[in-house]
């Protein structure tokens, strides 16, 4: 029979090989980090094409001009994904054994997100006259360490509402703000390959390729010297709007904001932990339909 000091012995020695063990599981770096962020306001800038009257403001029955602020952030952005803003985000919370082609660990478990994961706002859009297609112009960001540009990994959603105050939803939009690489990115989910997002209808981790992922190919052109709007092949019509009778301004519409880190995306990897967006603002332009 052992005695109690070979015991103790080998109690020690067990004890430390877990301590090993779980400092080398928690070191392990992945993509789906914690990202941490400072309190800061940005400005969602208004862009106004020739001959328009747009406007914009962040209550709907708030006072409107060419340019209104953010709420600010506090907090932190876990990475999270979605292929449909509507169902919902899952983020991580559990690891596997990644195979050959695959890092050492790979996300595999997954659940539903919590509403301080992510950047939420509301914005309100109106104009005065014809009725107008709405464009987004820009998505300007700037990075904080150019290095490590986390820009590569965020996401910006739109959900637009139909006119009115707290009206369903009409249509939703999902925009990567960067078409840059990360130097460091590397793809880390159990399933799927780059491209490919959570599915939002199941809780099971799988993974579909995303339906559409829009950039700055949608954006229209517009030129700040003499306010005209160009279109290019692929800029898209976030909403259209139309002016109140007489010349006043016609019912707002709501637009959902969302800012969030792509877990899903490779590009979302550790070496742009810690790191943080100096600014990020929107800019809108407003066309008179032919």
């Amino acid at each position: 029979m052992n005695s109690p000091k070979k015991w103790k012995i080998q109690f020690i020695i067990a004890a430390a090989v877990l301590l090993v063990s779980f400092v080398s599981l928690v070191s392990v770096t992945f993509a789906w980090y914690v990202y941490q962020t400072g309190a800061r306001t940005s400005d969602i800038h208004m862009a106004v094409g020739t001959g328009s009257s747009l406007q914009i403001s962040n209550r709907y029955d708030g006072e409107y001009g060419n340019s209104t602020v953010m709420d600010e952030f506090h907090g932190f952005l876990n990475p999270v994904s979605t292929d449909r803003i509507q169902n919902g985000f899952q983020k991580v919370y559990g690891f596997t054994d990644g195979s050959e082609t695959q890092p050492r660990l790979v996300a595999s478990l997954f659940g539903e997100s919590e509403s301080t994961d992510y950047y939420k706002t509301t914005l309100f859009l109106r104009v005065s006259g014809e009725k107008q297609n709405i464009y987004l112009a820009d998505i300007g960001f700037e990075d904080d360490d150019p290095e490590n540009p986390i820009s590569t990994a965020i996401r910006m959603g739109f959900v637009v509402h139909e006119p009115g105050q707290d009206r369903p939803a009409q249509n939703e939009y999902i925009f990567a703000i960067s078409q840059a690489d990360n130097p460091q990115a590397q793809y880390n989910t159990a399933t799927g390959q780059e491209g490919y997002v959570l599915d939002s209808t199941r809780t099971d981790g799988t993974t579909i390729p995303m339906p559409r992922l829009y950039t700055s190919d949608h954006f229209c052109m517009y030129d700040k010297t003499n306010g005209s709007v160009t279109l290019k092949e692929n800029s898209l019509v976030f909403c259209q709007l139309e002016g109140g009778q007489g010349g006043n301004y016609g019912t707002p519409v709501q637009v959902d904001v969302y800012i969030w880190l792509e877990g899903c995306d490779k590009d979302c990897y550790n070496n742009i932990c810690g790191k943080m967006l100096k600014k990020i603002a929107l800019s809108f332009a407003g066309r008179v339909i032919d």
